[in-house]
């Protein structure tokens, strides 16, 4: 029986490869075969008809020629052929695709060979992304392929799957648009997708017969299949995922993909595993698996092909899927060098790409702490950012627990940590960091370093959370305080980031954690875009704000810290503070923001001089109420207030 302890082992020995040609090429002649498999005996490779059924028709071995690698070249065409390896080391390991493949059949048993360029949509090679002076002028909307459009009221036609983003001016049965169109309107820059890569859980032929997130993985380099409308053809699921990125592309939205190179849904069993055993995943001491990703495995990606596989991954989907960024899942697992040589890397593509991820890990690493890329680390990692959690608990209190309160659910004292958020989790001589309970120090060099957010897929929804911890609040009540964090995360600096649906109310029933849980409670129910209209207005609202004034996405933490003041005198329960927007670039000479968390009003004295007012309660108008203040402003409870100095 296969001894799967691997302490005996030195990793560090096995030869490293820097060749771009690993995995299934084809020419209609010709096509190339290399995989890397340094501790192979033998190597063969099965050919089949389909991807699911039948005998190979053809088998041949590999040869070994150096360096780890083993290749074979299969003479005359065949695209739309379906192959798998078995591989020897002494025992013979399980039948899978090779690690890089690309197209896969069905549930990804069988890797497919097939042509990139024949699954490029109409005018593909013209594609691109929209271009951004900073990260900080993106707006990023979370949400899940499935979730988007499988709602019955969705009025879209390809429900659940890719092409749903395809679809161009579809409304609900009174006329509310949804999906793409609803994008359009409400005017955010980039969609999030959470994963799209294979994953195993939900079965490809019955697809609606389970849910799942997604942060299962099986394959990395090939797009899921049961968002497609044909599983069986890998190509179908590749052409039909590119005319998702295009047509979000052609309404000038960009795209980010949700990457899970941290974990395996299988570990020993995995193609990794099943390749090369051991070397792609950290060990403990006695030789097992670590886990701090609590899934079971973590990937070791401080080891020279590990390194190199992610690097290859992301440059692929780069460059083929025409990506405009990636989040990394529990990037609090990657050893700092690897995220440093991803960067470095990326900016040889596209220093335009947006690279982010969750500062943390689920468990312990046998990986000492200090090198990995944890929030408190990313001083040293320039050009990447991570999630603002201290903001996301200060503003609604503690993620996971029912009761927590927070600034906007009416909980006192969280005003410096929701004024950590308003700087970007960056420096600034006016923060008491001893305040802020989870984070007593700067994290962000700079406030594209900084996601803000209030909620996201994991955990409650903000609406769920609010509803749970204020039980006596009236819809009126919950409907104030979720604009009231949705106007703290859109004027903040840093780079904001929406929970799909955040914008019409949405709700999981109170489900925290929904990964696996029914259409009905994670699917986008639109019908609340006409039942919470009055909230989805005011976020579409402080969109256009924030696009159209750079006082509120200053680009440097030297700016922030210059023009940025807390200028008004301290009260419970209010934020407030000052920009100087004509020091940068804005229209608006100098902006007063106040946030009044309390729920009765408020009067606030004011710095000298007469300001027009331009959001007070739910109106926000960027040429002005017409009510002019000086000297003390009465602030509405449970909102914002914007005055701008004549």
């Amino acid at each position: 029986m296969r001894n799967w302890k691997f302490n005996h082992i030195d990793f560090s020995t096995y030869p490293y490869y820097p060749g771009d040609d690993l995995g299934i090429t084809w020419t209609p002649e010709k096509t190339f075969v290399k995989i890397w498999a340094p501790t192979a005996h033998f190597i063969e490779l099965r050919l089949y008809k389909d991807g699911v059924t039948g005998e190979p028709f053809h088998k041949t071995n590999l040869q070994s020629v150096g360096s780890g690698i083993w290749s074979t070249v299969l003479n005359g065409d065949y695209i739309g052929k379906f192959y798998t390896f078995r591989i020897n080391d002494g025992d013979w390991l399980a039948e899978t695709p090779d690690i890089y493949a690309r197209c896969v059949g069905v549930n990804g048993g069988r890797g497919m060979i097939f042509d990139p360029q024949k699954t490029n949509p109409e005018n593909w090679n013209n594609d691109k992304g929209p271009s951004f002076g900073s990260f900080t002028d993106a707006i990023i909307y979370e949400t899940h392929v499935r979730d988007f459009s499988i709602a019955e009221n969705s009025g879209i036609k390809n429900k659940g799957k890719y092409l749903g983003f395809t679809e161009e001016d579809t409304k609900t049965k009174n006329g509310f648009t949804t999906g793409l169109a609803h994008l359009k309107e409400l005017g955010i820059t980039h969609v999030h997708l959470l994963p799209v890569s294979d994953y195993f859980t939900v079965d490809e032929e019955k697809p609606l017969e389970k849910y799942n997130w997604g942060y299962d993985p099986q394959h990395f380099n090939a797009p899921e299949g049961s968002y497609s409308t044909n599983p069986y053809d890998g190509t179908i699921r590749i052409k039909e995922f590119k005319k998702l990125v295009k047509a979000l592309h052609d309404n000038e939205i960009g795209v980010f993909i949700d990457v899970v190179y941290n974990h395996t849904y299988f570990a020993k069993e995995s193609v990794f595993n099943q390749t090369v055993p051991g070397y792609f995943y950290r060990q403990k001491p006695d030789g097992s698996f670590s886990n701090a990703s609590g899934c079971g495995n973590e990937i070791a990606s401080e080891r020279s092909m590990v390194r190199k596989y992610i690097v290859d991954s992301l440059k692929y989907w780069a460059k083929e899927y025409h990506i405009d960024g990636f989040r990394f899942d529990l990037m609090g697992i990657y050893d700092l060098e690897t995220m440093k040589v991803i960067r470095e890397e990326l900016d040889k593509l596209n220093p335009g790409l947006f690279l982010y991820g969750e500062g943390w890990a689920a468990d312990q690493s046998p990986m000492p702490e200090h090198l990995r890329a944890v929030k408190n680390n990313m001083l040293q990692l320039p050009g990447i950012a991570a999630f603002n959690d201290d903001f996301r608990d200060a503003l609604k209190g503690n993620h996971g627990l029912k009761k927590s309160k927070g600034f906007v659910s009416g909980l006192e004292l969280r005003e410096e940590a929701v004024k950590f958020g308003v700087i970007a989790a960056t420096s600034h001589p006016q923060i008491v960091y001893d305040y802020v309970e989870t984070a007593k120090r700067p994290w962000a060099a700079e406030p594209d370093q900084c996601i803000n957010y209030v909620s996201c897929h994991d955990n409650y929804t903000l609406w769920d959370k609010l509803k749970m911890s204020v039980s006596h609040a009236t819809d009126e009540q919950l409907r104030k305080m979720v604009k009231l964090a949705g106007a703290l995360i859109l004027t903040s600096q840093g780079v904001p980031f929406l929970h799909a649906g955040i914008e019409f109310c949405r709700t999981k029933n109170g489900d925290g954690n929904s990964y696996k849980s029914s259409d009905l409670v994670n699917q986008l129910d639109w019908n609340r875009k006409e039942q919470y209209s009055d909230v989805f207005h005011y976020f579409r609202k402080l969109i256009q704000l924030r696009k159209n004034h750079p006082a509120f996405r200053i680009i440097t933490a030297d700016g922030i810290r210059k023009y940025i003041n807390f200028c008004t005198q301290y009260k419970l329960g209010v934020v407030s503070y000052c920009i100087q927007g004509k020091e940068v670039g804005d229209s608006w000479e100098k902006i007063i923001m106040i946030f009044n968390a309390q729920q009765n009003p408020i009067a606030i004295p004011i710095p000298e001089g007469n300001y027009q007012t331009i959001a007070k309660g739910d109106e926000i108008t960027e040429t002005g109420t017409g009510e002019i203040v000086s000297e003390e402003v009465k602030v509405v409870g449970m909102s914002m207030t914007i005055l701008v100095e004549l």
